[in-house]
């Protein structure tokens, strides 16, 4: 790699670590949510119904299959998630938010908004996020092209 490479890789990689984990950190701490708790419930509001296969929920999450049937495990013993066997498909689960999945979610949102506003958006003028937002949305096109995961249903 180039110098400018390598300067841009490790930056973006310092903020994105440090981000996750003070999302996760503020986010146990004002909700009882992990911050994986958080993107799947987030994930599930995509769909209409806030019901996914398994499968596309991985796949949206960018995650393996088993670690979202763990995580997915998980929040179902602590009532935030229903994981049904899919009525059409034996051999798929179908995973919703039940009530007190989406009662966490609201409850969560706002402080979680606020943070990511504090220590992210802010630091960036509009010039500043058209042009952030231009090159995730390029870097992402090219992960999805490149990447082994599935297409993701919302990608085309």
């Amino acid at each position: 790699m180039s110098d400018e490479q390598i300067r841009a890789w490790y930056a973006y990689m310092k903020v994105q670590l440090r981000l996750r984990y003070e999302m996760n950190r503020q986010l146990q701490a004002d909700s009882a949510l992990s911050l994986p708790d958080y993107d799947v419930l987030v994930a599930l509001t995509s769909e209409p119904t806030a019901t996914m296969r398994i499968a596309a929920l991985a796949t949206r999450l960018g995650w393996e299959r088993s670690r979202a049937s763990h995580q997915v495990r998980r929040m179902q013993q602590r009532s935030l998630l229903d994981a049904r066997t899919a009525a059409d498909d034996g051999r798929a689960t179908d995973v919703s938010m039940t009530t007190e999945g989406w009662q966490a979610l609201r409850a969560a949102t706002p402080s979680h908004v606020e943070l990511v506003k504090s220590i992210f958006l802010d630091a960036l003028d509009g010039t500043d996020l058209d042009r952030l937002a231009d090159i995730m949305e390029r870097v992402y096109d090219r992960i999805i092209d490149q990447g082994t995961l599935p297409r993701p249903a919302d990608h085309p």
